[in-house]
């Protein structure tokens, strides 16, 4: 028996690539908090492992790549029929890049990164919004490299700060309705993705001292946590923010400066 309110108690939340990292984890999260989830992913073994571990209860599921229109079309309005519409919609998936200067990378590499990261968060806000309450949150996962720029990660970065953009013409257009549509910016964080960028940016072979080199450019000396980043859009998404939209929330560890 709960003896207070959670903070997401009732509300009914989409969350775009939730099988694994940030976004597993923020998962969690909300479903300790009280909302019911429904999860678009492209990695099918792992949505069956997050339908069985909340038994299906708090958590269901759609195949879907976010890149892709009529799939995403299809997954957002099945998971608002089964949870009748959505409060909040967390689009956080992402891919990463190779770590190569721009002169010699490939196009089509390029444009796979920017169709993951900004058609995908496009995709669950054109076909998400219209299933959102009025009063209801939209969270997109962008990073501190929608913020600053890095050399040799350009289509990350490019796709990172156009997150941004559509950010903040949403804001504008959905205020009318009470939405709120904000960015969360994290830092470096401990996932797989992340190892791999370590690894590649730093040449070391091995993970773990690949992060320890980087962790020596944060300020508080250590990665984020998944969890520390899901509580962001926890925050982002409940009523606690009711007051804030078309901003950036910066998770990062003082790694911006």
């Amino acid at each position: 028996m709960r003896l207070e309110m959670t903070r997401l108690e009732g509300k009914r939340v989409l969350v775009t690539g939730g099988e694994s990292g940030i976004g597993r984890e923020a998962v969690r999260l909300f479903v300790e908090e009280g909302a019911l989830v429904h999860v678009i992913g492209v990695n099918r073994g792992e949505l069956k492992s997050l339908e069985e571990e909340f038994h299906a209860e708090s958590v269901t599921t759609s195949p879907a790549d976010v890149s892709n229109e009529s799939e995403m079309s299809e997954a957002v309005k099945a998971g608002g029929d089964i949870l009748s519409g959505f409060d909040f919609i967390f689009a956080n998936a992402g891919i990463g890049c190779e770590v190569e200067p721009i002169v010699d990378r490939d196009s089509t590499s390029f444009r796979k990164v920017l169709d993951v990261h900004v058609m995908g968060a496009f995709h669950a806000i054109k076909h998400g919004a219209p299933l959102l309450a009025d009063g209801g949150s939209i969270v997109i996962t962008s990073s501190t490299a929608g913020l600053a720029g890095y050399e040799n990660t350009a289509p990350y970065v490019a796709a990172k700060h156009a997150q941004i953009g559509l950010m903040r013409t949403a804001s504008k257009e959905l205020a009318p309705r009470g939405i709120r549509v904000n960015t969360l910016n994290p830092g470096p964080t401990q996932t797989a993705l992340q190892d791999g960028i370590a690894v590649q940016s730093t040449g070391l072979a091995d993970a773990k001292a690949a992060a320890e080199e980087i962790a020596k450019s944060i300020p508080l000396g250590r990665y984020n946590t998944p969890r520390e980043v899901a509580e962001g859009a926890l925050f982002l998404g409940s009523d606690a923010s009711r007051s804030i939209t078309g901003t950036t929330l910066v998770v990062d560890g003082g790694f911006l400066g």
